[in-house]
Order: structure tokens, then C-alpha cells, then sequence
């Protein structure tokens, strides 16, 4: 008789003496790379998070830390096939809160929201993206170690390497 090598099954059920059922699964998680992951960031953003993204201008995200909590979510479930380091390292976008304010940003460690006034420095890894986001064509900047990616109104994505 022949017996399998691997066991294929992904819910294993074992009796032991103590009469304990005890249950394993096996999940496989594949990481996206090169042009598969390129091809998951130029996705068109959803509304959540179009939505979740424009609020932080309102003041009330950071008034709270419910709120806080319910972007952290929004922004952790746009993304939930991705490694932490594929993630965007932040958020760039225009300010409407009026002068002196030009941009504002979000540290993706998602505990930093930071208003910033005309000609004040920025982080130096969101510096880049400075520019980019006074265009009225996007609503915000992702910021990645190697991209900027222009997300515009209707969520679709620019990618600016470099």
C-alpha cells in the first residue's frame, strides 16, 4: 500500500491521550517582488481609503485616538497582501487649512501627522514629494524608498520613479 510523502491537507486533527483535540493549519502567504508588486501599487486606490487620506486635513484624526485607530485600519486593509517594509514609509499632501500651511504629512508608522508651513523643512524622505503635491491633479503622494506614487482624485495611481 502506498503512503503519501507530504501531507497535503491544510486542517490536521490529533487525538491525544488526554483526549484534547488539537487543530494546525498551514497557511502559504506568497510575497509580491518586482514587476507582480509594481503592478499591485499602480492599483487604484479605494474610496475607504481616498476617503481616510482626505480627512486628515478635517483635524479631527488627530483629536482622537479612535479615529487614529479607524485610519490605521483603513490604510492597513488597502494594503493587506503587502510586507511591512513594501508599505509606503509616508503620506504627502496639500494643506487646506490656509495660510501659513502648505503640506501636510503621515509618517506610515501612523503616529506622526505633521502640518508644515511654506518654505519649512520637511523630513528629508518626504521632501521629494513636496513639490508633487501642491499639484492640483493629485490629491496626495505616496512616498516609497525608491518611488512616489501621484494618487489622483479618483484614486488612480502615477508612478514617478527615482
Amino acid at each position: 500500500m502506498r503512503r503519501p510523502i507530504l501531507n497535503v491537507k491544510t486542517d490536521v486533527q490529533q487525538q491525544t491521550k488526554w483526549n484534547v483535540r488539537m487543530e494546525t493549519k498551514s497557511e502559504t502567504t506568497v510575497q509580491l517582488q518586482g514587476m507582480a508588486l509594481d503592478k499591485r501599487l499602480r492599483q487604484k486606490r479605494s474610496s475607504a481609503y481616498m476617503e481616510a487620506v482626505k480627512n486628515l486635513d478635517a483635524g479631527g484624526v488627530t483629536s482622537s485616538q479612535a479615529k487614529m485607530d479607524q485610519l490605521k485600519q483603513v490604510i492597513s486593509s488597502e494594503f493587506p497582501d503587502l510586507q511591512p517594509y513594501q508599505m509606503p514609509t509616508g503620506i504627502i499632501a496639500k494643506c487646506y487649512l490656509g495660510r501659513p500651511y502648505e503640506v501636510h504629512t503621515l509618517d506610515m508608522k501612523l503616529d506622526i501627522l505633521s502640518h508644515y508651513k511654506k518654505g519649512e523643512s520637511l523630513p528629508q524622505f518626504m521632501d521629494r514629494g513636496r513639490r508633487l503635491a501642491m499639484n492640483p491633479n493629485y490629491e496626495y503622494i505616496e512616498i516609497y524608498s525608491d518611488t512616489l506614487r501621484a494618487v489622483t482624485g479618483n484614486g488612480d495611481v502615477s508612478v514617478i520613479k527615482g
